[in-house]
Order: C-alpha cells, then sequence, then structure tokens
C-alpha cells in the first residue's frame, strides 16, 4: 500500500531507526511486521519479539503542540530510551476530565466529553516519533484509577455522581468496587466505545497512516488495571458483567482494527483477590496475559527497612511470577509483566539517593524473564514502571499540583519521584541496558 504524508513515517517499526522518508513511501504488504501471538510467543514475523520496556503514561502530553507540550523533550526522553535498548512502551490513549480531583488535566476529553483535538495530536506525534525508532507501543484506552479520569469519570458522565479515591468516608475497597458499577451501566460503557471507535479507527495526523495499520501499535489496552470490583462479595456480583464488557469490547476493536493484538492491562491475581479461575476467564478472548507487581504497595515490603524484608519480597515475587507464567501456559498464551515497580532506597523521592533494592528488585524480574527466553517460555518481556527522564520535582514535598509541566512516571496523585527512574540513575540505566543486551535487543 501506498501511504502519504506530512512528516515522519511512523510505519514499518521492523526498520529500526527509520530514517527520514519521502513524502510518500511504499510500505511492504502482509501483516508480517505486526506483532503477533503464535501460542505462548509473541511474534514479528519469524521472529519472537522480546520486550524490554518501559511505562511512560505522558508521551502524548508531551507530544502536545500547546503550552502544557514539550516535543523537543519528549524526543530527548526517546532518544534515551532507544538508546538503552528499550523496544517498547505502555502509554495512555485516553484521559477523561471530571470533578474527581487527582485527574490529570487536560485529558483527551474534556467534562462533557468533548475531545481535545491538541492531546489527539499529541498522541500522534509521539507514536510518529515511536514508530520512526523502530520501536512499538502498547495503548491504553481507560483507567480503572482515578489519575487519568477513567471509568469513575465515566460512570460520573453517565449518572452524575461520583466516588474519590482515598475520601475517608469511603475507605477502601468502596472506590474499587464503586468503579467496577462501569461494566453494567450501559451509557457508560457508550461513553467508553465512543473514545474506543474515535482512537482506534483514527489517522495519524503526523504520518497519515490509520492506526489500525500502524506497525509502531503493539496493542490495544482495555485499561489500566480493570478490576472486577475491590472485595470479594463485588467481584461475585460484577463477573458476569466484567466479563461481558471485556469480550465485548475485545470484539469491537478487532471489527474495527484486524490487525493488532488486544490486552486487557489487568495486575492479575492481586487484582482478582487471588482468584486464579477469574483471571483465566478475563483472559478468555484478550491475546495475552499480563501482570503488575508493587511490592510495596502490597505490604511485602517495607520502605523504611528494605534490607530486613525484601528477602521475603523477592520471595514473593518470585512465587508471583511462577503463578502467572503457569497461568498462561494454561491458557497457551503469552505473559507480560508490564507493570513492575519498587521505591528508591528508604522510600525517598530524590534523584540523589541510592536505589541499592529496586536493582535488586528489577534483576529478579530480569532474571524470570531471561530464563522464560532461553527456554521458549510464555514470559516474552516487561515493562518497568515508569521513565521519570530529565523530569524533577517541582516542590520541596514533592507533590504534583495544577498547572505543574515536569511529567514524570509517577502519576500525579503520587510523590514525584517515588517509583520513576531518573536520567541520572547510572545504575538503573546500566541494569536495563544489560538487560536488553542479553535479549539482542542492542
Amino acid at each position: 500500500m501506498t501511504i502519504c504524508r506530512r512528516g515522519f513515517l511512523a510505519g514499518s517499526a521492523a526498520l529500526a531507526g527509520a530514517a527520514l522518508l519521502p513524502a510518500c513511501a511504499t510500505m511492504p504488504q502482509g501483516r508480517s511486521s505486526f506483532v503477533q501471538r503464535r501460542g505462548t510467543a509473541l511474534m514479528r514475523g519469524e521472529t519472537p519479539y522480546r520486550i524490554v520496556g518501559a511505562n511512560m503514561w505522558y508521551a502524548a502530553w508531551l507530544g502536545a503542540d500547546a503550552p502544557y507540550g514539550n516535543r523537543p523533550r519528549l524526543i530527548r526522553e526517546l532518544d534515551r530510551l532507544q538508546a538503552m535498548g528499550v523496544n517498547n512502551l505502555r502509554i495512555m490513549a485516553s484521559g477523561e476530565e471530571g470533578p474527581l480531583k487527582n485527574s490529570i488535566r487536560p485529558g483527551f476529553t474534556g467534562p462533557n466529553g468533548t475531545p481535545n483535538a491538541a492531546q489527539f495530536e499529541g498522541l500522534d506525534f509521539a507514536m510518529a516519533e515511536i514508530g520512526r525508532r523502530g520501536m512499538t507501543a502498547v495503548l491504553v484506552l481507560s483507567n480503572f484509577w482515578e489519575w487519568s479520569g477513567g471509568l469513575q469519570t465515566l460512570l460520573w458522565r453517565a449518572t452524575g455522581q461520583y466516588m474519590d479515591m482515598g475520601d475517608p468516608a469511603h475507605p477502601w475497597p468502596a472506590f474499587a468496587d464503586a468503579t467496577a458499577a462501569f461494566y453494567a451501566n450501559e451509557q457508560a460503557r457508550t461513553l467508553y466505545n465512543a473514545h474506543l471507535r474515535r482512537m482506534v479507527t483514527r489517522t495519524n495526523s503526523v504520518t497519515g497512516m490509520p492506526y489500525a495499520q500502524d506497525r509502531a501499535v503493539m496493542s490495544w489496552q482495555l485499561a489500566n488495571e480493570p478490576r472486577p470490583g475491590g472485595s470479594d462479595a463485588a467481584i461475585a456480583r460484577n463477573a458476569d458483567a466484567y466479563y461481558d464488557w471485556i469480550d465485548d469490547t475485545a470484539a469491537l476493536i478487532r471489527s474495527l482494527d484486524p490487525n493488532h493484538l488486544v490486552s486487557l492491562g489487568h495486575e492479575g491475581t492481586q487484582g482478582a483477590n487471588g482468584q486464579e479461575d477469574v483471571v483465566l476467564r478475563a483472559h478468555r478472548n484478550i491475546d495475552y496475559l499480563t501482570a503488575h507487581i508493587w511490592p510495596l504497595n502490597w505490604s511485602w515490603v517495607a520502605g523504611d527497612d528494605l534490607a530486613g524484608t525484601w528477602p521475603s519480597g523477592k520471595s514473593k515475587t518470585a512465587a508471583y511470577l511462577d503463578v502467572h507464567e503457569r497461568l498462561a501456559t494454561t491458557l497457551g498464551k503469552p505473559l507480560l509483566v508490564e507493570e513492575f515497580g519498587f521505591p528508591r532506597d528508604g522510600e525517598t523521592y530524590s534523584p540523589d539517593t541510592s536505589t541499592e533494592f529496586r536493582q535488586r528488585f528489577y534483576r529478579t524480574i530480569y532474571d524470570a524473564v531471561e530464563a522464560s527466553w532461553a527456554a521458549g517460555g510464555p514470559l516474552m518481556g516487561s515493562n518497568f514502571w515508569a521513565w521519570n527522564g530529565e523530569a524533577r520535582a517541582q516542590h520541596p514535598d514533592a507533590h504534583f499540583r495544577d498547572g505543574d509541566l515536569a511529567y514524570m512516571g509517577d502519576p500525579p496523585h503520587e510523590p514525584q519521584g517515588w517509583y520513576g527512574n531518573f536520567d541520572s540513575d547510572e545504575g538503573m540505566l546500566a541494569l536495563v541496558r544489560a538487560h536488553a543486551e542479553t535479549g539482542g535487543l542492542t
């Protein structure tokens, strides 16, 4: 097929570091350079697609040609990641503005659902640059949590009612239980589908290429960490609607775009209160399994005693990996650890502090990935959470405030510098680079 465009061709991500091409370029026919699933493997053509990835939720915000955007910084960050051997980014292709106090603004849609053209074009620019470097992206279509608006905001648009995460009047698991009502709300799902259709059928304004034909897209992801509920009672109550939403949404995406994978964005058993059957059923019509691992958030380690608690945390991390490799094998599908995060030593936020125990945690994940690569197992790669790059906290308390533009991997509701890796974290960067070298990606 022939593609004409105004700028760089994001097209064949199989051509790593693609050069500037003429205004019209001929792309090869066929699907060989799309990332595909073959049994428990991810493939690109006849080559296993090993992922050394990062989370960079804010790529579209930097890519926007708007006062809040910073395209030169986006280019610098992508260059840094490429130099480390990172070949896949998980980024937000959504953001719903509304009343939730901890949500990032602007979003892809305003409070009344009106699209923000600058934000969509920011994603276009980011995807063009990702594709030009031979990288791929997982595009996340909503969020179970509040920091990008997400499903709770769609419920508010449908019903006029909402709940803030962390509201003392609604302690855990009230927020998760309330957000899971989304799956059975027909109007909220209609609003979700409107954004999905807008995104999946979009043509990139930079490359002139439909997203459905862009080899820089690895998968469409239904949402970030969509749970069926927080309590066991809510999980049981919402199960049928939850599975129905997953199956219907996956089918809708495939009807609009038969070229790309569909992923769920699920945490794994931690997002189902340990119920393996929920994880297995949720992924019945999904192309690959995902797992997220958060030892501090899940109380596997103590931030003020990493030395004393890390041995137990390491054991639990290894066990979690084993469980999800087993589930992936049962499903006959690949597995990605698409989020894993760990605090800096002493649970500090400054880039000047050390990362000894974070490096140990990453090494645990990477050892499992490399063992799977060597054995032909289902664990095809991972995406660390997250990339901070050159951003630095703007305030002494390390909190994000409305109007701040130094976006980093730690979302606006979290301390800035909590989990993200900075461009000055030499030990972390060397660890990721060595992992990429083992995978043959540098």
